[in-house]
């Protein structure tokens, strides 16, 4: 890390982008969405656990599925997006731990429920905020939400029960003629000391 990014890049990534839920109708491709998964699997995660799992719903028919398991304020704007991405945690993601940290056995670890589900959603978490990042540096506007019965989402989507829902993140090309602006934001004197 050397140099910092244009400003137009970080304009683009933070400072104008914003939670975005209407977009026109571009398509996003195969090849996009093999380009944000190789930028969203950069994510840092203890112990390079990588715990999140992404389901693109994008036919007409996955749709449907989704649609009976959203919020009714949500269900509109989620199936008029070209691509929605269902951010779920792998509650035996400590099985893949031998082959993303070899020479560490941290099996100890991962033998408790509550350990397992702590790491599992805050590492997932973190992933899903890079998926956001990584849609914005891809020319993409993102919506997340959890406005959604996750239950109900879990047992359509993930019914051997390995996969539980995080979010909904709706995917595309922004429409931005009726965007909001953007809502307050702490100052930095009220959110940070530096000791």
């Amino acid at each position: 890390m050397t140099a910092t990014l244009a400003a137009g890049a970080l304009d683009q990534i933070f400072g104008g982008a914003r939670s975005n839920h209407r977009f026109d109708d571009r398509a996003i491709g195969d090849e996009t969405l093999r380009q944000l998964y190789e930028l969203t699997k950069l994510a840092p995660t203890g112990f390079n656990a990588q715990p999140a799992r992404y389901v693109f719903v994008r036919s007409a028919e996955a749709k449907a599925r989704l649609a009976p398991v959203l919020s009714s304020s949500n269900r509109d704007k989620t199936l008029a997006a070209p691509l929605n991405a269902i951010v779920a945690w792998d509650s035996r993601f400590f099985e893949h731990l031998p082959q993303l940290l070899p020479g560490r056995d941290v099996a100890a670890y991962f033998v408790e429920d509550e350990p397992i589900r702590s790491a599992g959603v805050f590492n997932a978490a973190l992933q899903a905020a890079f998926l956001i990042v990584a849609a914005r540096s891809l020319g993409l506007d993102a919506g997340p939400m959890t406005g959604f019965n996750a239950a109900a989402l879990d047992r359509e989507f993930f019914p051997d029960g390995r996969l539980r829902s995080l979010l909904v993140l709706n995917l595309g090309y922004g429409d931005r003629s009726e965007i909001r602006e953007r809502g307050p934001r702490l100052a930095f004197e009220d959110a940070v000391r530096v000791l």
